[in-house]
């Protein structure tokens, strides 16, 4: 829980706007003005670093790519768990379930439930818990999924974890040494991945909701200005090297 609300201090745009605060501090309320004119150009360059294409792709690159697609499913026809991991929702009762999920649940239930639409006789496992919500995460992707025309008995919900170590540790009581196929987003798999096999676990690595797509015929003038979603797509990055980090630091990968 801690690391939960720690990490977002460490984000790109927060980074810039706590350099920005000390600058403005600096420039206003002390004699140290170079060092304020530094301090805030740094923080206004980082952030329009940050908020170009050319930047978060070079980032997601090695996190997005080191798995390929899942495509060709057909191959493997034995395997009968299709896990997929939360990734956000806010139970809002206003709205329907896949609304209450956010796009990259959305988007790996989405392709959790094409995977076992193509696997007979396979049964889709949603995890998730509560961690900033009353409701549990994997409860709501069982809605949608039935929303979505998935029969109810072919779920499976883990409800406990709280955060990608846990969900390693729970799913291993239900699929035991069993191979399965593992969904979650592109930038996300290498550290899911990597802690689900810390568990002696024999995960197929099921990339979903791609964040660097290339596009085929021409390039779109946006690739040369800033944008919010390359700033988010950075951040997207950073999380998940932070994570990665963190892992190895305390021996959870």
């Amino acid at each position: 829980m801690i690391k939960k609300i720690v990490a977002p201090l460490f984000m790109p745009l927060s980074l810039c706007l706590e350099l920005l605060l000390v600058g403005l501090f600096l420039l206003w309320f002390t004699r140290k003005q170079k060092a304020g004119k530094i301090v805030v150009s740094l923080g206004i360059a980082l952030l329009m670093i940050f908020s170009y294409g050319a930047v978060s792709n070079i980032l997601l690159k090695s996190l997005e790519c080191k798995y390929p697609a899942l495509n060709d499913i057909n191959k493997y026809s034995d395997v009968k768990w299709v896990v997929v991991l939360g990734g956000g929702h806010i139970s809002d009762p206003k709205l329907p379930a896949n609304d209450q999920l956010s796009s990259s649940s959305l988007a790996r239930l989405v392709e959790g439930i094409r995977i076992h639409k193509k696997l007979k006789n396979s049964r889709l496992i949603l995890s998730g818990g509560r961690v900033f919500d009353s409701v549990p995460e994997a409860y709501t992707m069982a809605k949608a999924a039935v929303s979505l025309g998935v029969d109810a008995s072919d779920l499976i919900q883990e409800s406990i974890s709280r955060d990608t170590k846990d969900q390693a540790m729970h799913i291993k009581k239900i699929v035991e040494d069993e191979r399965f196929i593992l969904v979650t987003s592109a930038c996300h798999i290498p550290r899911s991945i990597a802690l689900f096999k810390k568990h002696g676990m024999n995960p197929i690595p099921g990339p979903t909701d791609y964040l660097i797509k290339e596009r085929q015929g021409g390039i779109s003038p946006g690739m040369f200005s800033p944008c919010a979603d390359e700033l988010r797509k950075v951040e997207r990055a950073v999380h998940e090297y932070l994570g990665l980090a963190w892992a190895k630091i305390v021996g959870y990968i």
